[in-house]
């Protein structure tokens, strides 16, 4: 069993009661305050509000990559008792295995269940992609925020801390130095010797006042250690978008590798509204969502042969009674090929598979 220090179990709970004390007094209006200067204000209050932002927007990354609670929290737990975290299929993946599974039933040769099976496996790509792109924004940037504010933060937040203590020690020296001066008549009375009373509370003074300073100047160059983490934190973000990029790119080429798959089963177009939403007022004066004003260019178009897309920038052509298409001249014009649209497919058509209709 470790001895235990009386003497400086006392001394510590001599000041804990004084700070205590003076504390009080700061809050009831009778005692003065030691104030920092506008600078270090200012800088507290960066730390403060770096602090601040930084947790909302590592929380808020956090829900956005998974938006369950439970499973965050059971992430929370593993990683505190410093276990891998268990692997769990994400909705995506969920949806693929029963698209897949649905499609067997139905039957993969007809066009229902093949298509099933094909958008289920493509589910599944998106999922996997989802869980590289979480892990992924969890190494580049929720970690290095994570790591400042249990580090250099941390740091902070316990030195300023430290401040306030050797603050509320200065001050209290302070008072027991105006006390003992206003009672050097009584203590002459008493028999009590003034002067000593008087010079220990003065060495106590300048005591409390070194410490203090000397904790605020390591504070203060700690304060003004956060602007340089901004640029770091800097680089973190534009990882954070490298990433998105690369995960939305991905999703982009799943999902239009999956479009020409299904075209290829046939069946009708696919509906990809590749331009965003327009309102009902966007809509008048169109025809399934295409302008046919005199100044619009388009033109209908009746799809003569079918035609199956070379690659991502051409349409996929089906002939049949139904087969209209809208189309307009390439810019510059183009002796083989046609702007064409279909819904919100857009892309090249080659004109010899088009007769033109007369929209008059």
């Amino acid at each position: 069993m470790p001895d235990f220090d009386m003497k400086k179990f006392v001394k510590g709970a001599g000041s804990t009661l004084s700070r205590v004390v003076q504390l009080t007094e700061e809050k009831l209006g009778t005692s003065e305050k030691t104030e920092m200067d506008a600078r270090f204000e200012h800088l507290s209050e960066r730390s403060d509000a770096a602090k601040l932002w930084t947790e909302k927007i590592m929380r808020d990354t956090e829900a956005a990559l998974i938006p369950n609670p439970a499973n965050r929290v059971e992430d929370f737990i593993f990683e505190k008792i410093e276990k891998q975290k268990p692997k769990r299929l994400s909705n995506l993946e969920y949806l693929g295995l029963d698209m897949i599974e649905g499609g067997g039933e139905f039957g993969q040769d007809g066009p229902y269940g093949s298509a099933l099976i094909k958008v289920g496996q493509a589910e599944q790509k998106l999922g996997s992609c989802e869980r590289d792109f979480i892990g992924s924004a969890g190494m580049c940037f929720i970690q290095p925020l994570k790591k400042f504010l249990e580090g250099e933060m941390k740091t902070i937040t316990k030195e300023k801390g430290v401040l306030e203590s050797k603050r509320l020690d200065l001050d209290a020296c302070k008072n027991r130095v105006r006390k003992a001066r206003s009672m050097i008549g009584q203590q002459a009375k008493d028999g009590i010797s003034p002067e000593v009373t008087l010079e220990q509370a003065e060495r106590d003074l300048r005591v409390a006042q070194s410490e203090f300073d000397r904790q605020a100047e390591i504070t203060k160059l700690l304060l003004e250690g956060i602007s340089t983490t901004q640029a770091t934190h800097l680089r973190y973000l534009h990882s954070l978008v490298e990433a998105q990029v690369r995960y939305y790119g991905q999703c982009n080429k799943i999902m239009s590798d999956l479009q020409r798959e299904l075209v290829s089963l046939g069946g009708p177009q696919p509906y990809v509204p590749v331009s965003g939403y327009e309102d009902e007022d966007a809509l008048s004066g169109r025809i399934n969502n295409i302008e046919l004003s005199p100044n619009s260019g388009y033109r209908r178009a009746r799809v003569l042969c079918s035609y199956d897309a070379k690659d991502g920038t051409e349409l996929n052509l089906s002939s049949n009674e139904a087969s209209v298409i809208f189309v307009c001249e390439c810019n510059p014009p183009n002796s083989d090929y046609m702007n064409g649209k279909q819904g919100l497919l857009k892309g090249l058509v080659p004109k010899a598979f088009l007769e033109m209709l007369d929209d008059d």
